[in-house]
């Protein structure tokens, strides 16, 4: 199975037809896509002017997407890289339980779902790297009251999600699933809270 690396040079590959090209790096995205891969994919093809159907892109649009997709994926493994760090410190300071931002990472190692869009067309629209670094702050910072992507307050827990872990806050500025640790209790709490009256006024 080829690697994010090797998709890529097939994407920058003149020798290679069109077709294929594309093929590739919607390909990539199996390998990293931080809205999920059908919300990465619609993103990329909206922020380069490409159709989501067409099959013989302009090549130019197709590396410049790439461009895009690699400076995130470059943001997001040298997170990762840090905060293994992070745990083989702890571990040897003898901190061997996990905290809450422990768990969100394992489920989106690798970059797929960083930031998941439950919506496929409902993404933030800045650069995917600009995201993911307004991300990474929020988780190095600490919890606070408001999307760490786009800062809205207006954050709804959702019962029926299309991906693990199925319940949380999404927020409806952008349209990510909040990662929980960002939140405080209180943002967790007033989003559930506005989760029910959503629920309340579609029954």
């Amino acid at each position: 199975m080829a690697g994010f690396r090797s998709l890529a040079r097939q994407v920058r590959d003149t020798r290679c037809d069109l077709a294929l090209r594309r093929y590739s790096l919607r390909k990539c995205l199996e390998r990293f896509a931080p809205y999920g891969h059908r919300a990465t994919w619609d993103h990329l093809c909206a922020r380069h002017s490409i159709e989501p159907e067409d099959r013989a892109p302009d090549p130019a649009r197709l590396v410049a997407a790439l461009d895009e997709l690699e400076q995130a994926r470059a943001v997001w493994l040298a997170y990762e890289e840090g905060f293994a760090d992070r745990r083989k410190r702890e571990k040897h300071d003898g901190l061997r339980r996990p905290a809450s931002i422990d768990d969100w990472h394992r489920r989106t190692w690798g970059g797929n779902g960083v930031a998941r869009c439950d919506s496929p067309a409902a993404h933030p629209s800045a650069p995917l790297d600009e995201v993911l670094r307004r991300l990474i702050s929020a988780l190095e910072t600490g919890p606070g009251a408001a999307c760490p992507v786009c800062t809205a307050t207006a954050i709804v827990w959702r019962q029926d999600l299309a991906n693990e872990p199925w319940t949380g806050p999404v927020c409806t500025g952008c349209g990510i699933v909040v990662p929980q640790p960002v939140l405080t209790s209180e943002a967790v709490a007033a989003a559930k809270k506005a989760g029910r009256q959503d629920l309340a006024s579609v029954a």
